[in-house]
């Protein structure tokens, strides 16, 4: 089951500085809806004020038209799962261990793992491939593996918002895309940051670009990833195409001084 979220004026202050200025937002049910800028604009920031790291300042958020920040956090937990950007690898505990923590919030305090939830813990192991890797301590991970293991964790949450923050982190090429698919193919609503603009228009369905902690601009990929865009916000001149097989934008950036085009 997928959730609409709506951020309607998000505004995050700390220590005297601004961070966040009135962000408005949409995720539609079912859509992977990307969050992309430069370095220090504020998609972490975000980020963690929709999954509760962080409470923001000013304005609202809403699930399915339900006042977010109201929530408790096992209730928050039941329907919002998150993969941080910055992940420790100091747990003590086995791969395993780690993914059936996902369980957590559907469970009573001491209530003891069922059939039920070793067969979705297996289920998300092996759909992250990393069934091999079950009995493995955590802190031993590779920090590709560590990836992986974040995310069939949040799998096995069964959220009906998953929230990414950089999931193509350390990751091979091979499981960017096997990662990025499987969020896109999910029955939920994905909203993750990426710094990937090509991954980013191929597996997003909409896009809302941050500059200094304000949506600079928000649409579709081929709406948002422009020549000028891309010179005004990140600085670079880009050679913007669509891809003949994919239908998606694809972007080569150009040496300084080339010129932005778009080739048709």
């Amino acid at each position: 089951m997928s959730a609409f979220l709506t951020l309607d004026g998000v505004g995050y202050e700390t220590g005297g500085r601004t961070l966040l200025h009135g962000v408005a937002l949409e995720a539609r049910p079912g859509e992977t809806v990307g969050l992309v800028g430069p370095n220090g604009s504020g998609k972490t920031t975000l980020l963690r004020c929709v999954y509760g790291a962080l409470r923001p300042t000013a304005g609202s958020l809403r699930l399915d038209g339900g006042d977010l920040l109201a929530l408790g956090p096992k209730a928050r937990a039941r329907r919002v799962a998150s993969v941080p950007q910055d992940n420790p690898g100091e747990f003590e505990l086995t791969v395993r261990e780690i993914v059936a923590m996902g369980r957590a919030p559907h469970k009573r305090f001491w209530e003891p793992d069922t059939a039920q939830d070793a067969s979705a813990v297996d289920a998300a192991l092996a759909r992250l491939g990393i069934a091999d890797l079950a009995e493995r301590a955590f802190p031993s991970l590779s920090g590709g593996e560590r990836q992986r293991a974040l995310v069939a964790r949040a799998l096995v949450q069964r959220p009906s918002l998953l929230i990414l923050d950089e999931p193509t982190n350390h990751l091979d090429i091979r499981y960017q895309l096997e990662i990025l698919g499987l969020i896109r193919d999910l029955d939920t609503t994905g909203l993750l940051a990426l710094h990937d603009l090509n991954l980013a228009a191929y597996y997003c369905d909409r896009l809302y670009v941050l500059k200094a902690g304000r949506v600079a601009a928000s649409g579709t990929p081929k709406e948002v990833l422009t020549p000028e865009l891309l010179a005004e916000i990140y600085g670079v001149d880009a050679e913007i195409a669509v891809h003949p097989a994919t239908g998606a934008p694809v972007i080569t950036y150009l040496p300084a001084g080339s010129g932005s085009r778009i080739v048709s």
